[in-house]
């Protein structure tokens, strides 16, 4: 029981500013009975959502529509509350102030809520309530190309100009628009690579979430270099209480066939040589590596036969991975893919001018290009979407890499 007293208090005092800030504002009895309704209604689904559903729920439609409508609630009233918590301070120190120096000619010791506090608390409230909406509306659909051309001195002749198509995080299991996806599957076909890869989270939890997908994706173009794939963390199936451990294995194994059935050659700790002409390329593939997952991905055992001066583009699903162990690798490992961290799926991006998202407080790399020392990682921000059914600021991405032979031009 002690444990729910914190969120208690906290829901109870966001509670009670946010409806302050509304009758600041207005003296409608009707609009402040609709709100007080529309709150407690709120409040006994979310009780019954909690009582009545258990952890094999959360992958589910409905466990991400309830996480998109108290984003969506409650993200505005935590906005509120920030605000007339500082005024009350303000209030408070005011009102001290007129105490001390006998100058409160008010009966109260507080000064009076100010009306136009709360208008302006609920003008910037309105922003993250207008971005939510849209965000599980349009951006979650909102697919775009992201083209980047990436210089390597020792990139072999015979690929110089060659093409790479990224895509990761499909989380089919959120899918519920058939036509959209369509659209982002020809988006791919488009672009025409050289090379299709695809780094992990084919699913939310359960094989079966792909299968009303699998046709789609089957679409997807073949390439001249073929299309290739590695695991996400998603896809071990360790976020849901199975019956049995059989059960669990069967489903992680007709996850690993998934890949073949949408005609991709899925990578486990293993590399592939890709030729052309007299030259070639390895292509290494991992399994899931991440600094808060367990580490299944064995880069030693993928590299086994690999060169320190072939040229290597290494598919790892947590961009963790190259942080902590790949960048430093004296094997040198030029291009990493990855995706993983979605861009948190929230965020601002201004090209040239801003590129921010809270998940890089935890991420180092989360979205786009990075280099060290000639070595690079790309991010990328997912193709699908995950617990919040949306996106702001932070659009689902296709990726295309052009590799290029040379050092970049200054």
């Amino acid at each position: 029981m002690l444990r729910w007293i914190i969120p208690i208090l906290i829901f109870s005092l966001i509670e009670y500013y946010s409806f302050q800030t509304v009758r600041t504002v207005t003296k409608s009895k009707w609009i402040l009975y609709a709100y007080v309704l529309t709150s407690v209604a709120f409040i006994a689904y979310l009780i019954y959502y909690i009582v009545t559903h258990s952890r094999n729920d959360a992958q589910s439609h409905l466990f991400q529509l309830t996480i998109g409508f108290f984003l969506l609630i409650y993200l505005p009233k935590i906005i509120l509350t920030l605000v007339l918590l500082s005024e009350d301070v303000f209030r408070f120190f005011a009102g001290l102030f007129g105490y001390i120096s006998n100058s409160n000619a008010s009966d109260t010791f507080l000064p009076q809520r100010r009306k136009f506090i709360s208008q302006v608390a609920l003008g910037i409230a309105a922003i993250p309530f207008a971005s939510l909406i849209y965000g599980m509306t349009k951006g979650k659909y909102n697919f775009k190309v992201i083209k980047k051309t990436l210089f390597f001195p020792d990139l072999p002749d015979s690929f110089d100009g060659t093409t790479i198509t990224h895509i990761s995080d499909i989380h089919s299991g959120s899918f519920d628009d058939k036509e959209k996806i369509e659209y982002a599957i020809n988006l791919i076909n488009e672009q025409q690579s050289d090379l299709v890869l695809f780094t992990g989270d084919i699913v939310n939890t359960k094989a079966t979430e792909m299968h009303p997908w699998v046709d789609t994706f089957k679409r997807i173009h073949n390439p001249t270099f073929g299309k290739y794939s590695v695991l996400g963390n998603h896809d071990y199936g360790e976020y849901f209480r199975w019956d049995s451990k059989e059960e669990k294995d069967q489903n992680f194994n007709d996850i690993k066939d998934l890949h073949n059935q949408i005609n991709f050659k899925l990578l486990l700790n293993e590399n592939v040589e890709i030729k052309k002409g007299n030259d070639s390329i390895r292509l290494v593939g991992v399994e899931n590596w991440g600094a808060k997952f367990k580490k299944a991905g064995d880069l030693k055992l993928a590299s086994q036969g690999v060169k320190k001066e072939d040229f290597k583009i290494l598919m790892s699903h947590d961009p963790s991975h190259w942080d902590a162990e790949v960048q430093h690798d004296e094997n040198h490992y030029h291009l990493t893919l990855s995706g993983h961290t979605h861009g948190f799926q929230f965020g601002i991006e201004i090209p040239g001018w801003i590129k921010w998202s809270p998940v890089q407080y935890v991420y180092k790399q989360w979205a786009g290009l990075y280099e060290n020392l000639g070595r690079y990682i790309y991010v990328n921000r997912g193709f699908g979407f995950h617990a919040y059914p949306g996106r702001v600021g932070i659009m689902p991405e296709i990726t295309v890499l052009e590799l290029k032979k040379g050092e970049k031009l200054a």
